[in-house]
């Protein structure tokens, strides 16, 4: 079999403009990954006829105050109308906004219990939007190495909070390639994950490039996600090491069973 394949188009041909790297994703057979929408032409993505594949689903805001969560249900619903325009299947959000180089708006050390309650009602005000619009949006898992003081960031935080949440229009984008890095053990947190995954993103380690330039066992880890009924999109969010196409050959032949 093959699973629904993607791959985020801002970490390819990167001297290229961003319209001509979704037609190639999708001439290639690709579905296609975008982080934020302000910087890019959005008529000329629309006329490419690329399937979008997930979205940056908010541009700042934050799950765990109240003025936080006011500013991710206004700009999310901005967001949403550009998800919309594109036809984007899931819009992405993370425990609070990303700044420059990944590193959270808000960091913090300790997540207070009082916090995860009032995560949990905004996940809860996000799929009453999602409801609204018809659209899915996911809760995405990162590592702390690379993103410290990121709050509900480990596979573990992201799993409670969805399923705590437990609503379609709400699933997990489960990235083997922060889990790896935070916790390993990656196909058993896709197993516990199972019930709630919209989409799994995966990236070699170290390096973050595309499968095979590192640690991880990738025709184990999609034999394993096959065996357990995962049959739903892969995006790869990996740069290449080196020719683009050649990385999503790569990648195309460890998902290819």
């Amino acid at each position: 079999m093959s699973f629904q394949l993607a791959a985020c188009a801002e970490m390819l041909w990167q001297d290229k403009p961003i319209h001509w790297r979704a037609s190639r994703l999708h001439e290639m057979g690709f579905g296609v990954g975008l982080w934020n929408w302000p910087a890019w032409d959005l008529d000329a993505l629309e006329k490419t006829g690329a399937t979008f594949t997930i979205m940056n689903g908010y541009l700042e805001g934050r799950l765990a105050d109240a003025e936080g969560s006011d500013m991710l249900l206004k700009s999310a619903r901005e967001t949403a109308k550009v998800g919309k325009r594109l036809g984007v299947h899931r819009l992405n959000l993370h425990g609070t906004g990303l700044g420059d180089q990944g590193l959270p708006i808000q960091q913090m050390a300790h997540v207070a219990p009082g916090m995860w309650l009032k995560a949990r009602d905004t996940l809860h005000r996000i799929c009453d939007l999602a409801e609204e619009e018809g659209l899915t949006f996911t809760l995405e898992n990162l590592n702390l190495r690379e993103h410290p003081g990121c709050p509900f960031n480990s596979t573990s935080d992201v799993l409670s909070l969805v399923a705590a949440v437990d609503r379609p229009q709400l699933r997990i984008n489960l990235d083997l390639y922060h889990t790896q890095i935070g916790e390993g053990d990656v196909i058993r947190h896709a197993e516990a994950c199972l019930p709630w995954i919209g989409e799994i993103q995966v990236a070699d380690n170290p390096g973050r490039c595309e499968p095979g330039t590192g640690e991880m066992n990738w025709a184990m880890i999609a034999r394993a996600l096959n065996a357990i009924g995962y049959g739903g999109p892969v995006g790869m969010e990996a740069f290449a090491k080196g020719n683009p196409e050649d990385a999503l050959e790569a990648f195309r032949n460890a998902f290819t069973i």
